[in-house]
């Protein structure tokens, strides 16, 4: 196979450049050239990348022929029947997706036959991916044209159609998205009434600036009995979230007078805000409100009209002052309130959220000392810039156990992490010498570094790793000092427990220090040796240019 860079590969950066040895096949063009950003062509495999081109031309010719094909009949029909059986004239076939159901089973029968036969007994290679001899259009099958002879004009060729190919598989993908949503592949869609997005466009709910909003397609059935059992789910959501954030607030400043629960000795004053209180209100306060919901939503709000969610109890609810009677009045404050709904939607759940981590909904998260968050702020590790970190809420417990548990997890990952990212750097320098193992005469020099090493050091030297590490963990390591994770009293580096210090770091502001320096070169050392083993496990080394090492699966 020629792989002579192509205009299109010498265009990159090398950093950019395609890792495999396609370059310069069919297909490499400039900008991109050989773009693989999956790495379907890693493995090297010559016969898989002829085959996954090849398919890719096909489907690129099918994708012209549609998107012609989509185009001609909106000026064109062929005259006479399609079926004559079913008095079925082309001219009755609409144009694009419609014509699915349209188009008679024995039509599909010949269109799915004709493309068979082309496939399996017409068509056969003649050279490359794409080429069967036919020449310019494939118009050579009915005797209008001969191969084209010249191999670099039918690269070029190839390649244009190629590139045509990808251009009209997004055009056609274009069209069957813009022909399901609006009944059309083109033109101002909002001239095709039949479109199901077109359906709702003057019901409550269709505001500016955003118009009529559905991300998720869940009008696309175009169903109104649905739509507006949506909207009014909406509005009822909007309400509850309404009266939730007032009831979020407005204990702040006021509370009723008296018991909540007399029975149970439970004042209102006793209860707390916020979601603290889920838990103190009693079963048969719960009851009560789940009741009162109950009895509103089968008993007393029965939809007025055609409206959705106008229940005919005008502002507020209040019934009091009687219903909107003017219907535009009506539908601006249906819709007024459904946007401030959906406001108090995204506000009370930004309520709960602060107040699950912080322990209050708004202020000065810092003066709730309450929260979890607030449990480990002068723990090991706890540094600048970023503080406490924990975006996963490991923490949210506040177990304490758990926290030094985990912390001492970290430290001792961290500890290994920097010996292992040391281990990785010295061998490219410096080899113990003599014998590895004299029983297999392996000598230190004869080991390759990084993660070639791991199928050659024999069993019994993986077992003195294991022993020696657990025997560090059960027997050396195994009580902490002064309930500190990480602090074993084994001073620096570990040397008092070859006995070159007597003692570990008695001060503890200097032991805290120290602490949270190895953990913070514990995390960049786990990082560190993390990209090792990748760059090793993808090229054949940790660093330099990998480029060099031809051995690589990517080369």
């Amino acid at each position: 196979m020629n792989v002579v860079p192509s205009p299109g590969y010498s265009t990159l950066p090398e950093f950019e450049k395609p890792l495999t040895g396609f370059q310069g096949v069919l297909g490499d063009q400039a900008p991109l050239g050989l773009w693989d950003p999956l790495g379907f062509t890693k493995d090297g495999n010559v016969e898989t990348f002829k085959k996954r081109r090849e398919v890719e031309i096909k489907h690129g010719r099918v994708a012209m022929f549609a998107t012609m094909g989509y185009i001609a009949p909106e000026y064109f029909k062929f005259p006479g029947f399609l079926a004559p059986s079913l008095d079925l004239k082309f001219a009755d076939v609409p144009s694009g997706l419609k014509a699915l159901n349209v188009v008679p089973a024995a039509g599909w029968a010949q269109i799915v036959a004709f493309c068979g036969f082309l496939e399996l007994v017409y068509n056969k290679p003649t050279g490359e991916p794409g080429n069967y001899g036919k020449g310019n259009l494939g118009l050579g099958s009915v005797g209008l044209g001969g191969s084209v002879q010249d191999p670099t004009l039918r690269a070029k060729k190839l390649n244009a159609e190629l590139a045509n190919g990808r251009l009209a598989m997004f055009a056609i993908i274009g069209m069957f998205f813009q022909d399901g949503l609006t009944g059309s592949a083109w033109a101002d869609w909002a001239l095709y009434t039949a479109s199901p997005l077109r359906a709702f466009e003057g019901e409550l709910g269709i505001q500016a600036p955003v118009g009529f909003w559905d991300p998720l397609g869940y009008t696309a059935d175009g169903d109104v009995v649905f739509f507006k059992r949506r909207r009014e789910t909406e509005l009822k959501h909007g309400r509850i979230a309404m009266f939730a954030c007032m009831g979020y607030i407005t204990p702040e400043y006021f509370k009723f007078p008296g018991y909540l629960s007399p029975k149970m000795g439970l004042q209102f004053a006793d209860i707390p805000n916020g979601l603290a209180a889920l838990s103190k209100v009693p079963g048969q306060g719960w009851f009560q409100i789940v009741a009162f919901l109950g009895c509103y939503e089968l008993f007393i709000n029965k939809p007025v009209g055609d409206e959705v969610g106008n229940y005919g109890k005008g502002n507020l609810g209040l019934g009091l002052l009687g219903p909107v009677k003017d219907p535009e009045s009506r539908k601006k404050k249906l819709s007024a309130e459904l946007a401030n709904g959906r406001l108090a939607m995204m506000a009370i759940i930004g309520m709960f959220f602060q107040d699950g981590l912080t322990g209050s909904a708004w202020g000065d998260w810092a003066l709730y000392t309450a929260s979890p968050l607030r449990a480990f702020e002068s723990e090991t590790g706890i540094q600048p810039p970023i503080g406490f970190w924990d975006p996963l809420g490991l923490a949210a417990s506040g177990n304490a156990a758990d926290f030094k548990r985990r912390r001492e997890v970290e430290l001792k990952h961290g500890r290994v992490s920097m010996f292992a990212t040391i281990g990785y750097i010295v061998p490219e320098y410096f080899r113990i010498p003599g014998n590895l193992s004299n029983y297999q005469g392996i000598k230190f020099a004869e080991l390759p570094n990084g993660l070639a090493a791991l199928s050659k050091v024999p069993s019994l030297g993986w077992f003195q790793i294991v022993g020696f590490a657990g025997l560090t963990e059960v027997m050396v390591y195994n009580k902490e000092e002064n309930n500190e994770p990480g602090n074993y009293g084994a001073g620096f580096l570990g040397l008092r427990t070859v006995g070159i210090m007597n003692t570990g770091i008695q001060e503890p502001d200097l032991r805290k220090k120290k602490l949270n320096t190895e953990l913070a070169n514990g995390r960049l050392a786990m990082m560190a040796i993390m990209g090792m083993l990748f760059q090793d496990g993808l090229t054949g080394s940790a660093w330099g240019d990998w480029a060099l090492y031809t051995a690589s699966p990517l080369r």
